[in-house]
């Protein structure tokens, strides 16, 4: 049988869920994972970088 529910949510978000990734640099990726800095603030970043160290995901910059 069809699974007709998944990945129905990413219709919702701007642009289906995909930019550019701020740690990588990929474009047009899905960002999915979120991430947080030592600072507090959060990314969303794509599945390579769910694993980044963290002194990598605190020199990425937030897309704002």
């Amino acid at each position: 049988m069809a699974k007709t529910k998944r990945g129905r949510v990413l219709w919702s978000l701007p642009s289906r869920g995909r930019g550019t990734c701020p740690i990588c640099k990929s474009t047009r990726i899905k960002l999915l994972y979120t991430q947080t800095k030592t600072d507090g603030t959060s990314l969303k970043v794509c599945k390579k970088c769910s694993k980044a160290v963290q002194s990598r995901v605190d020199l990425a910059e937030a897309n704002v």
